[in-house]
C-alpha cells in the first residue's frame, strides 16, 4: 500500500474518531443526569421520574415552590435525596474510576485485555476489610472497613509494584505475574477467614467482595472523587506520552519519553484509584476491562479522547448497573459486582475470541 494512501486512510480514521467523540461527550452527558433522576424514581417508595426531578432541583435550587406545597412527602423527599442520590454518586464515581484505572493498566501492559485488578488491589482491600469483619477493628489497628481496606489496597501495590521490578526498571510480564500470584494468596486468606467466621460475618464479606454501594452516604464519595479527579487531570497531562507507550519503549524513547518512569507513574495512579473506589465500594468486575475498549471502538485509540469517553461510560455503565442490582430481583438487592460480571464475562470471551479485533482496537 503506497504512503499516500495510508495517510489519506489515517487522517480519514482521525477525522472519523474526532467526529465520534463530540458524539459521544454529547450523548453521555445527557444520559448521565438522566439516569440520575430516574435511579430516584426506582425502590420501594414510589416516586415519578417528575418528581424525582423536582426533589433534586428544589435540593439544588432553593426556594422552589414544590417543596413546601405538600405535593411531595417527607418520605419521598429523604428516598431520593438521602439515600438513592448518595448510592448512585457513589456509582458514578466508582465506575469511572475503575474504568480510567483499567484505561492506563492497559496502556502498561499493553494489553486490552488488562484491567486494574491485575496488581491484587482488590484483593489486598478485601482482605483489609475482611479483618475488620470477623477478627474486628482491632486486627488493623483501630482501623475502619473503609480505611482498612484503602490500607490494604496501598500495601499491597506497593508489594507487586517491588515485585515487578526487574534489573531496576518495571517488566510488564513480572507486574502481571506478580499481581496475579499476590491477589490468589490474599484471595485464599480471605477466603479462610471467610469460612473460619461466625455465620452472621458472612453476608457482609460477601457483600463487600462482589461489590455494592447499598448503603452509600454522600461522604463515601469524596475520597473516590477526589483521588479521580487528581488521576484524571494526570492522565490527560500524559495523553501524549500514553499513545508513544502504546507504540513500544523503543519509540516512546525516541520520542523523549521515559517509558519506565510514566509507566511507574501510571501504575501507582492506577493502585491509589482501584484502591480509593473498592475500598468504600468492594469488588466490582470488568468495568476497567469493558469500558476503555469500547472507548477506543468508539473514538479511536488516541488518549485525549479515549480517557474523558472512558470516564463517562464507566460512570453510566455502574450507574444502570446499580439500577439493575436493586430492581431485578426486588424487594432482594443483588450485589453490583454480580451484574458488571454478568454483562463483563461474555464481553471478555467475545475479545479472547476476536483477538485481532482488540488488538486493532489499541492502535485506531
Amino acid at each position: 500500500m503506497s504512503p499516500p494512501l495510508v495517510s489519506a486512510q489515517a487522517d480519514a480514521r482521525r477525522r472519523v474518531g474526532v467526529s465520534s467523540f463530540g458524539t459521544a461527550l454529547v450523548v453521555l452527558a445527557l444520559l448521565i443526569p438522566a439516569t440520575i433522576v430516574l435511579s430516584g424514581s426506582v425502590g420501594v417508595t414510589e416516586v415519578s421520574f417528575t418528581d424525582s426531578l423536582r426533589i433534586l432541583a428544589g435540593h439544588l435550587l432553593p426556594g422552589m415552590p414544590w417543596m413546601t406545597d405538600g405535593s411531595l412527602t417527607p418520605l419521598q423527599d429523604q428516598a431520593v435525596w438521602s439515600f438513592r442520590l448518595p448510592r448512585t454518586l457513589l456509582a458514578g464515581v466508582s465506575g469511572a474510576g475503575l474504568a480510567l484505572a483499567g484505561a492506563l493498566m492497559q496502556a502498561v501492559v499493553r494489553n486490552p485485555l488488562a484491567e486494574p485488578y491485575i496488581l491484587g488491589v482488590s484483593a489486598g482491600a478485601g482482605l483489609g476489610a475482611v479483618l475488620v469483619i470477623t477478627l474486628g477493628s482491632a486486627a488493623v489497628a483501630g482501623l475502619g472497613l473503609s480505611t482498612a481496606a484503602f490500607a490494604g489496597a496501598l500495601v499491597t501495590g506497593l508489594v507487586v509494584y517491588l515485585l515487578a521490578r526487574q534489573h531496576g526498571m518495571i517488566a510488564p510480564t513480572r507486574l502481571i505475574l506478580s499481581g496475579v500470584a499476590i491477589g490468589s494468596l490474599l484471595s485464599a486468606i480471605t477466603s479462610f477467614l471467610t469460612l473460619t467466621t461466625e455465620a452472621q460475618n458472612v453476608f457482609s464479606v460477601l457483600f463487600f467482595l462482589l461489590g455494592s454501594v447499598s448503603a452509600a452516604e454522600l461522604g463515601d464519595t469524596v475520597l473516590p472523587a477526589l483521588v479521580l479527579l487528581g488521576v484524571a487531570v494526570f492522565a490527560m497531562a500524559q495523553a501524549r506520552r500514553l499513545n508513544a507507550l502504546l507504540a513500544g519503549d523503543e519509540v516512546a524513547t525516541a520520542l523523549g519519553v521515559d517509558a519506565d518512569r510514566l509507566r511507574s507513574r501510571l501504575m501507582v495512579a492506577a493502585a491509589l484509584l482501584t484502591g480509593a473506589v473498592v475500598s468504600v465500594s468492594g469488588g466490582i468486575g470488568f468495568i476497567g476491562l469493558v469500558v476503555p475498549h469500547v472507548a477506543r471502538i468508539l473514538v479511536g485509540s488516541h488518549h485525549r479522547r479515549v480517557l474523558p469517553v472512558t470516564i463517562l461510560g464507566g460512570a453510566l455503565f455502574l450507574m444502570l448497573a446499580d439500577l439493575l442490582a436493586r430492581s431485578v430481583a426486588e424487594p432482594t438487592e443483588v450485589p453490583i459486582g454480580i451484574v458488571t460480571a454478568v454483562v463483563g464475562a461474555p464481553f471478555f470471551l467475545w475479545l479472547m475470541r476476536h483477538r485481532r479485533s482488540a488488538r486493532g482496537g489499541m492502535n485506531r
